[in-house]
């Protein structure tokens, strides 16, 4: 129940920011918006207030933003959306997207004026680090650790021997540990949360240095805290290497898929966002921040995709129109956009169809 509320709660931050970039550059441009509405209807409560609706609905999960005019219909009419200039129309539709960039970079700067738990990869970074800990990035699927029901995030104590511990401190010593005892059961105490837990594994034995007896792949982690001043510029630098390592990672997959037409990219949906929410939440508070900034800048980037019915589609059609010298046919647009989005729910159901599966 927990992680569905704080699913819930994440999810909806992010939409209902991206919505009202789309709300608040529309009424600074002139044009009618008839409704902001946080959730999905029927409404459970609504008031009207300079001609827009504000409503709260029984499904409170996002919200969403009405403006007049905006699919093509009532382009003669001023106040609607097809009546604006191009500029403007062009500003709207993107709004959404630079919001969640923003909301990005006003978490990566509070998160690194708290203290953001990141990779630590040399000695001088060391020295500077607090709060050491050897975390668990990511385990191998039918792997011994996942048999054992290691998780992304968990954090190694080190490894029970008899009724003492053998404390670790660098996943170079979870390595010298595990590589001799391959084959072997032992016994790796994990730190999850405010739980401690004892987990029993059986190595097994590697073909290669690449698979390893346990089957994750480790990181030493620590916190970085920074004053104020330097949070600023940090949390700009921060969204942008995410942004464009995002964007790069998205576009190796396409040109992957048109090389080979298969890609290995694990995509994840709801379910999964959720669970990795979950454990995100568990780690603390800053690395919540974190991957909430992470969410919403590929957030960003899916939207800002020339897709039929996402932001960056239907800015494709405004340039397309300017260019043209003409506006698209009302029942053409409206085609356009619905098979985008049915294409875009069938992809969500896939998804998630698959993340059922692999959880449960």
């Amino acid at each position: 129940m927990g992680t569905a509320i704080l699913f819930i709660v994440v999810i909806s931050l992010l939409v209902l920011v991206h919505e009202f970039g789309h709300f608040w550059v529309a009424r600074r441009a002139g044009m009618k918006v008839e409704e902001f509405g946080i959730g999905f209807p029927p409404a459970i409560w609504s008031t009207t207030k300079h001609g827009t609706k504000y409503s709260i609905n029984l499904i409170l999960f996002g919200g969403f933003v009405r403006i007049y005019g905006e699919d093509g219909e009532s382009k003669n009419a001023v106040g609607s959306f097809g009546h604006s200039t191009f500029f403007k129309k062009l500003s709207t539709l993107l709004a959404g997207v630079v919001m969640n960039i923003l909301l990005a970079v006003i978490l990566l700067i509070i998160g690194n004026s708290i203290g953001l738990r990141v990779g630590v990869f040399d000695e001088a970074s060391t020295s500077k680090a607090q709060d050491l800990r050897v975390n668990i990035l990511e385990v191998s699927k039918d792997s011994p650790a996942q048999k054992a029901g290691l998780e992304s995030l968990d954090q190694i104590l080190g490894f029970r021997s008899g009724s003492s511990l053998v404390p670790i401190s660098n996943p170079e010593d979870v390595q010298k540990y595990v590589f001799p005892r391959a084959g072997q059961k032992v016994t790796i105490v994990l730190q999850r949360g405010d739980q401690q837990i004892d987990a029993p594994v059986t190595l097994r034995r590697p073909a290669s240095a690449q698979e390893g007896p346990l089957g994750i792949s480790l990181a030493l982690t620590g916190v970085y805290r920074y004053p104020w001043y330097e949070s600023i510029w940090r949390g700009v630098s921060d969204t942008w290497q995410l942004l464009w390592g995002t964007a790069i990672g998205y576009g190796s997959i396409i040109v992957s898929f048109f090389k080979t037409g298969t890609s290995d990219a694990q995509v994840t949906g709801p379910i999964g966002i959720a669970t990795l929410t979950n454990q995100a939440a568990r780690v603390g508070f800053s690395y919540l921040l974190q991957f909430i900034a992470m969410i919403s800048v590929n957030l960003a980037i899916l939207n800002a995709v020339p897709f039929p019915a996402l932001d960056g589609g239907r800015a494709l059609m405004i340039i397309v129109e300017k260019i043209r010298g003409k506006a698209l046919r009302e029942s053409t647009e409206r085609l356009i956009n619905a098979l985008g989005f049915a294409i875009l729910i069938l992809l969500m159901l896939a998804v998630t169809a698959r993340d059922v599966v692999q959880f449960f």
